[in-house]
């Protein structure tokens, strides 16, 4: 698979990526609500911008065509990538995982907190955390000093729930404003240079979960039922479900790739917009 650049929110103007993204979310519901792809013009008269406007932000945001990314975004375009890029998990896990591999077309270290740490509530950690550009809308990024523990976006939710979402995790943790000490981090997590440390904190079985995640490539999906497979418990799709929807690093950590069997997209914590886009970035990406 080819890696493609994507901007880097650290040198990014400012809002840019948050801006990018609300246009694709308008043109989201629009292409929803129509009958059948519409032309450019069309397109952009509905969001109120002229076409070469709406095709250089469009272009911006994922680099193909409109008329290509409104294929991608799809309300089937699910099943097309259960049909033609099903990820088999148990085969990508058999080959095992390594802390220095690259994962998520990303430059990925990361470990895992211990049960008895995890018992504590974060009790005894220090998180710090920052708001950023991403090319999703705003991110909340939150890290200690072995990683990133939590990316949530808040174009859905709002700013002030995905501050309560996440320090509900750790109740016992002290949590510190500092963006600053979190950006190469964030930088890398979004396309720019460097590596994404990762520290997940989770239960045992959370992090089983979470690992098989990161075994997904960019552009693909797997179902429930197969991650359940693939960490052996074919039986427990429910509580799989629960872990990928308790995942704290979003995007990194590959939720929005898991589809339900059918080819329906299932839920998102972040909303499924949100998701929907990340499919059709990482599509559109991968196609390019």
């Amino acid at each position: 698979m080819t890696a493609h650049a994507v901007p880097d929110p650290a040198a990014a103007p400012a809002d840019s990526g948050s801006y990018h993204y609300n246009v694709m979310r308008r043109a989201i519901d629009i292409i929803d609500s129509a009958d059948m792809p519409l032309p450019l013009d069309e397109l952009a008269a509905r969001l109120g911008m002229s076409a070469p406007h709406f095709q250089r932000v469009f272009s911006a945001w994922v680099g193909v065509s409109p008329k290509r990314y409104q294929q991608y975004l799809a309300l089937d375009h699910a099943r097309f990538l259960l049909s033609q890029r099903m990820t088999t998990l148990e085969a990508a896990l058999g080959a095992g995982l390594s802390g220095s591999s690259r994962l998520h077309d990303l430059f990925l270290r990361w470990e895992a907190m211990s049960p008895g740490e995890f018992a504590k509530g974060g009790a005894g950690l220090t998180i710090r955390h920052g708001w950023f550009d991403s090319p999703f809308g705003e991110v909340l990024a939150m890290g200690t000093a072995r990683g990133l523990c939590g990316l949530a976006f808040s174009a859905e939710t709002g700013r002030d729930a995905a501050m309560a979402d996440m320090t509900a995790r750790w109740p016992a943790a002290t949590f510190v404003p500092d963006p600053d000490a979190l950006r190469p981090w964030v930088t890398a997590a979004f396309g720019g240079q460097g590596e994404a440390a990762l520290h997940l904190i989770g239960a045992p079985f959370q992090i089983k979960v979470w690992e098989a995640l990161l075994a997904i490539p960019s552009g693909h999906v797997t179902t429930y039922s197969e991650l359940a497979s693939a960490v052996g418990h074919p039986r427990a799709v429910r509580a799989v479900g629960t872990a990928v929807g308790r995942n704290p690093v979003s995007w990194l950590i590959p939720c929005h790739r898991a589809l339900r069997k059918s080819g329906g997209l299932g839920g998102y914590h972040w909303g499924l917009p949100v998701k929907r886009s990340m499919l059709a970035y990482e599509a559109a990406r991968t196609d390019a």
